[in-house]
């Protein structure tokens, strides 16, 4: 076998709005080593359809990269317009999205295996509870909550935490002789 190209060719990203939702198709290579082209349908995050195939039998042919780039826009072309000719429209009523750390219920799990042709026996979810975190405020934040008595903003001589005191209308050349003259101490 005569690898003619080493690195994964480069895949294809697309977002595309249809029926007022935006679907995500992305096409990618696996390289040589692996040699197949899957495109993945995203929509709300979760894998609506896919198509892998496989070009192990094309392996020694000449260009070889132009060759399955050619293979993989055919298949993203193809996701697109099986997309807008309303292919998928009905596969998205049986998705069910979860969020993060959520897990499925038995009858989610046993209905999903129906859908795949699998036996029903679901495995009972194990939920762990996790404590809410507090958030860590910078120690800045922390120590400026912590003031018994606020700090007052732009008054005129009065403190504060953003330096408003120390602002003055002398230019820097000013400040800076002022301070060599010893009057810094003012």
């Amino acid at each position: 076998m005569t690898k003619t190209f080493e690195k994964a060719v480069t895949g294809f990203n697309h977002n595309i709005k249809h029926k007022g939702k935006v679907y995500h198709v992305q096409t990618e290579d696996s390289g040589v080593n692996n040699p197949h082209i899957i495109t993945h349908l995203f929509v709300g995050g979760n894998i609506l359809a896919s198509k892998k195939t496989s070009y192990s039998d094309i392996l020694n042919a000449e260009s070889l990269a132009e060759v399955v780039r050619e293979l993989m826009e055919e298949q993203h072309k193809e996701m697109l317009r099986n997309l807008i000719n309303g292919v998928y429209d009905n596969y998205e009523s049986a998705v069910r999205s979860y969020q993060p750390g959520q897990l499925a219920t038995e009858a989610d799990q046993a209905q999903a295996k129906l859908q795949a042709g699998q036996p029903m026996v679901a495995p009972k979810p194990v939920v762990v509870p996790v404590a809410p975190v507090a958030p860590v405020l910078p120690p800045e934040v922390a120590a400026a909550r912590a003031l018994k008595e606020k700090p007052k903003i732009n008054e005129v001589g009065v403190e504060t935490l953003f330096g408003e005191d120390l602002i003055s209308e002398k230019s820097l050349d000013e400040v800076i002789l002022s301070y060599l003259a010893g009057e810094g101490e003012q």
